[in-house]
């Protein structure tokens, strides 16, 4: 599906400061959240330079408002090398021999996502799948120790996992081809590191709880092998999914090439995996009219919706990106200030763990502010009728993780739909009565149902997308029921 989207997403922030320490970056707290989107017209990059990018535009300028300092260039990526593992065009035949001739690895679905994440450097400076230190200190400390001794920010285990049998094969080998889930080898893993994978360890402290039901775990971790294997990667052909998005599949080096070439001063991002309502709109335009209000000229907005696996109930990327270029069309949202682009990452719903990913990938990307709300990457909890997670804990964990201190980070104010205005606003505790939450959930059983949620609440033809999404779904349903015969 070709589509010429355009989106935007802001939020809103609160601002606690201190004005006898002028020398130090303005810490961004506040108490809430929403999210939203929006979208530029499909951009066209040239070839992407295969080579290791040096720190894009990572001179940190300060310049004064009132008594605070306001950082106002992009951000360093972690390690301050951006990671970029794909090998130079003119060496890729050579390559792809030798890959053949090696034991090879076949990767899944998720996997050769995993391989799109590394080796564009979402996960810098990690260079390839975790070998077994790398591993222990992700699972255990949420972080890496880089050999100058200091820390960044990897709060999920981005592992690869083999089955015994392909064990047995690999031998002593110390290379593995990999072979993507269409057959064709996409890289090499070198100097690898075979290694136990303890399934019930790794649930339990990434998730915080081994109760049956967790998406991740049942799509991924369940049925892979009892052993890890990790290596240095190398990519051999550019990762595409051939589903009408890839333009959209901006790399960190793009991204950071675009935001220099718009001369940002400060570029905040929002990860979304949900349909964007007006409610989203508000908090995002607040987000950029109050870093206007800082002192900052030309903040732009990276809009960024989650493009990897995602639970089976989750409105579809495709549908997603339809209903997100209807709301961009309809004017809901301004295009000329924000950059959109699909982060290729699997989705693991841990909650305050995952959040740290999330934020920490955006560093590489080049944000400066990461934009949080209630429950990020939260979900029910798979057994029990509760959130699996505390709802504030999120943004409480960001604002303190190790790694992360580079990074200014926006929580929300809540956004709620207003009766008596009939339209989204922020929500006003003195009049709780006369607001209306409406959950992604209540959302989605309007859609199914065809019914219209509340005037002001999404724009039509957005709406619309929904509707016909689900409709589509129940006629699917309705095909496949077995024809009863008299």
């Amino acid at each position: 599906m070709s589509l010429t989207i355009k989106l935007q997403l802001v939020s809103h922030l609160n601002i606690n400061h201190n004005n006898n320490h002028a020398n130090k970056l303005i810490k961004i707290k506040n108490n809430t959240f929403g999210n939203t989107l929006n979208f530029l017209p499909k951009p066209t990059f040239g070839n992407n330079s295969l080579t290791v990018t040096k720190k894009s535009n990572n001179k940190v300028k300060r310049r004064m408002q009132g008594n605070f300092m306001i950082k106002s260039s992009l951000i360093e990526p972690d390690g301050g090398v951006l990671v970029d593992l794909m090998v130079p065009e003119n060496e890729r035949e050579s390559k792809v021999l030798e890959a053949k001739s090696l034991p090879n690895v076949k990767l899944t679905k998720v996997d050769y996502e995993w391989v799109h994440v590394i080796g564009e450097g979402w996960a810098s400076p990690l260079k390839g799948f975790m070998r077994e230190n790398e591993y222990l200190q992700s699972l255990h400390f949420n972080s890496l120790r880089l050999n100058d001794g200091s820390f960044v920010n990897m709060s999920l285990p981005i592992v690869l996992s083999i089955d015994d049998e392909t064990k047995e094969r690999i031998g002593s080998s110390s290379n593995v081809g990999l072979i993507g889930p269409d057959g064709d080898i996409v890289g090499i893993l070198r100097s690898i590191e075979i290694y136990k994978h303890n399934k019930e360890e790794r649930i339990a402290r990434t998730w915080g709880t081994t109760a049956p039901g967790l998406p991740y775990v049942e799509e991924v971790i369940a049925p892979a092998g009892n052993w890890l294997i990790g290596g240095d990667l190398e990519v051999l052909k550019p990762i595409k999914y051939n589903d009408g998005l890839d333009n959209y599949r901006l790399s960190p080096k793009q991204l950071r090439e675009e935001f220099d070439r718009r001369k940002a001063d400060a570029v905040f991002a929002f990860q979304l995996r949900n349909p964007v309502h007006n409610g989203h709109a508000l908090l995002m335009n607040d987000t950029r009219q109050r870093l206007l209000d800082m002192g900052y000229k030309n903040p732009i907005l990276l809009l960024h919706p989650l493009g990897g696996f995602t639970k089976v109930d989750d409105v579809p990327l495709d549908v997603r990106m339809e209903q997100h270029s209807k709301v961009l069309e309809d004017g809901v949202l301004d295009p000329e200030t924000t950059i959109v682009s699909i982060f290729p990452s699997p989705m693991h719903y841990a909650g305050p763990t995952e959040v740290q990913w999330h934020a920490k990938a955006r560093i590489n990307a080049g944000a400066n502010f990461y934009i949080v709300g209630r429950d990020p990457a939260g979900m029910g909890h798979p057994t029990e009728k509760r959130d699996l997670y505390d709802p504030d804990h999120g943004k409480k964990v960001l604002s303190m993780a190790p790694g992360l201190e580079k990074l200014n980070i926006l929580p929300f104010r809540v956004a709620a739909y207003d009766t008596k205005v009939n339209k989204m606003a922020f929500f006003d505790p003195s009049r709780a009565k006369d607001f209306l939450f409406i959950s992604g959930t209540k959302m989605r059983s309007y859609a199914k149902s065809g019914e219209n949620p509340p005037d002001g609440f999404m724009c039509p033809s957005g709406w619309k997308v929904l509707v016909n999404y689900y409709e589509s779904l129940q006629t699917e349903e309705a095909s496949q029921q077995p024809v009863l015969s008299s």
